[in-house]
């Protein structure tokens, strides 16, 4: 399962979010290092069409996607360098598939630390960007004497080059509008900045009108990123109170009081599962409704193989209908019998909403 893990300064909300967002029992303290090690839990991925199309099969179950998510400890200025949690801290961070920045934007003069959210990414980028420069230094020096005898090191080299040259003026790689295929050969080094970031920027309770400014701040300072970075603004209380309200109802009844939609917490795993590339297929019928995630750009056996290995090695066709369209028609029958279902081959590549069934043959 893919994992994003959540960074930033002590008290910043790591751990409120991290509640919010898996329901655990993370202790959220207004103390540094209230987190030492990281805890891990599974976040449902929201998705009105697979709740949707489960209605319409009359199904027995409806079984959404999932996202693993870590809370980090607290990053403090020099882990790089072994303060507060240091190494530990940095280590845990190589083990995730994307980074959630949350930075705080509140006012407490009970909570130590940086109000200005601006103040927390400054010693975050530049923490994650010296923990990088270390490990392509130290590579570098590697490549550039093996790559005199061996010339099929010249690209590796060079591209650990680009990295430095912009880690040493303290650039994060994911603003460094590197080529992708930059960014695949340095892949193996599991660089903390070679991957997608989500910010989330925590406004206190008292300050709800000011999630659009605060959004906007953070999101222009992030104006050479490109599409490797989005920002979301929320109050991590108040959402993660919504959040423990079971009745949905009640919890929406309760955002919408207070001019917040649907809630930004949704609205964040959906950016973060995206953020990682990954996209989402359904199945549906009687007995479940389910959603499968798959990477972008895969073909229908490798979706067929997020079901069981069996269906890929066996594949033989896919069955396949957008969503949107399938709900008009009414059901899969109903598609069929209006010749509206399409028959596709090994070649297919899946998009994001289509809803299939595979034939195999082991």
């Amino acid at each position: 399962m893919e994992r994003f893990g959540l960074v930033g300064l002590p008290n910043a909300g790591k751990s409120s979010l991290y509640n919010a967002l898996t329901g655990g029992g993370a202790l959220a303290a207004p103390y540094p290092f209230a987190t030492k090690d990281p805890n891990i839990g599974v976040a449902m991925v929201p998705d009105d069409r697979l709740d949707r199309l489960s209605e319409m099969s009359k199904s027995k179950k409806t079984i959404h996607a999932q996202v693993e998510v870590v809370d980090i400890g607290g990053l403090v200025e020099g882990a790089s360098t072994g303060e507060g949690l240091g190494n530990k801290f940095l280590a845990n961070i190589r083990e995730v598939d994307a980074i959630v920045f949350v930075l705080r934007a509140f006012v407490d003069d009970d909570v130590v630390g940086p109000s200005d959210p601006l103040e927390h990414l400054r010693i975050v980028e530049i923490e994650l960007a010296l923990a990088d420069l270390e490990t392509v230094e130290k590579r570098l020096h590697q490549t550039k004497r093996a790559a005199k005898l061996d010339k099929s090191m010249v690209a590796e080299t060079e591209a650990l080059q680009t990295a430095f040259d912009h880690l040493s003026e303290g650039l994060p790689l994911y603003r460094a509008g590197l080529s992708d295929d930059v960014k695949e050969t340095l892949a193996p080094y599991f660089l903390l900045t070679n991957r997608r970031v989500l910010a989330v920027v925590n406004v206190g309770e008292d300050d709800i009108d000011s999630i659009p400014e605060k959004e906007k701040l953070v999101s222009d300072e992030f104006n050479n990123a490109g599409d490797n970075v989005e920002v979301i603004g929320m109050c991590i209380q108040m959402e993660a109170e919504a959040a423990a309200i079971e009745d949905p109802d009640e919890r929406k009844e309760i955002l919408e009081g207070f001019g917040l939609g649907e809630g930004a917490l949704f609205r964040m795993v959906r950016s973060a599962y995206h953020l990682l590339g990954l996209r989402t297929y359904m199945t549906t019928g009687e007995q479940e409704s389910r959603a499968w995630t798959f990477k972008e750009g895969s073909t229908a056996p490798v979706c067929a193989g997020r079901i069981h290995g069996d269906f890929q090695r066996g594949f033989i066709r896919a069955e396949v209908i957008n969503w949107e369209e399938l709900l008009a028609l009414g059901s899969w029958n109903a598609a069929k019998e209006a010749g509206k279902m399409r028959v596709e081959g090994k070649d297919y590549i899946a998009q994001d909403g289509d809803v299939m069934e595979f034939r195999f043959n082991v």
